[in-house]
């Protein structure tokens, strides 16, 4: 199942995404991949349905396009984009929006990628994060206001998340075990509610970091090193 296809053991991330999944289909959520066993999908679903603090009227957000490995070059990425918009258009949206950084991150969508296609930045907070949309009729959506405090009052290490990605079981794992083994207080806080997610003190994919009451990340990938260096802080 998309980015962790390759794994041949049962995967309690997978499961959870497919759970999750299942109940987002129904809102018009679209998960749409090559019929292969690869990483070569895109996952979309209209903004009002999508669990990120982002609003806007009639538009679709992206969460993910990944083409991995050997199927790059090959104009997989470009067919799904193409068809997102063509989607897009057929349904009489307003466009198409995502997250994106004023340095592309790794984790987040290519937006150069993206940009070639008439993607602009609408809307940026006061650190590195940018709000991405290809309009059709000339509006625009925008980060909640809420979105862009990127402060709570918790000073422990706090992480949101949600069941969307399959990775995100292991990164709770890996913060659980390092967190217990070294003392250090953690606040692991599901988001189970799409008012929970257009709630969030922070943009969000899937994923947000703080320490010390200041947002950190939005890379769930967080792996012990990654760690390290936010508790450095």
């Amino acid at each position: 199942m998309c980015c962790i296809i390759r794994s041949k053991k049962t995967h309690q991330g997978v499961e959870a995404k497919r759970q999750w999944l299942s109940e987002r289909l129904k809102e018009g959520h679209v998960f749409r991949k090559l019929n292969a066993k690869a990483a070569v999908f895109i996952e979309y679903a209209p903004l009002e349905t999508a669990w990120v603090p982002v609003t806007g009227d009639n538009y679709y957000y992206l969460y993910c396009l990944w083409v991995s490995g050997e199927y790059k070059g090959k104009g997989y990425g470009k067919s799904l984009l193409e068809y997102c918009i063509s989607d897009a258009k057929k349904k009489g949206k307003s466009g198409i929006c995502m997250l994106g950084s004023n340095k592309q991150k790794h984790w987040l969508s290519d937006q150069a990628f993206a940009k070639k296609y008439g993607f602009n930045v609408v809307d940026t907070t006061d650190d590195e994060y940018e709000l991405l949309a290809l309009s059709f009729d000339g509006t625009t959506p925008k980060f909640t206001k809420n979105a862009k405090e990127h402060k709570i009052k918790n000073q422990e290490l706090t992480i949101y998340y949600d069941m969307q990605c399959p990775y995100i079981c292991q990164s709770i794992e890996i913060v659980k075990q390092y967190c217990e083994t070294n003392n250090i207080p953690v606040s692991l806080i599901q988001v189970d509610t799409l008012k929970s997610a257009k709630a969030l003190p922070c943009v969000f994919n899937n994923w947000g970091v703080f320490y010390k009451g200041n947002f950190e990340t939005v890379n769930l990938l967080l792996d012990v090193e990654n760690l390290k260096r936010i508790l450095k802080k």
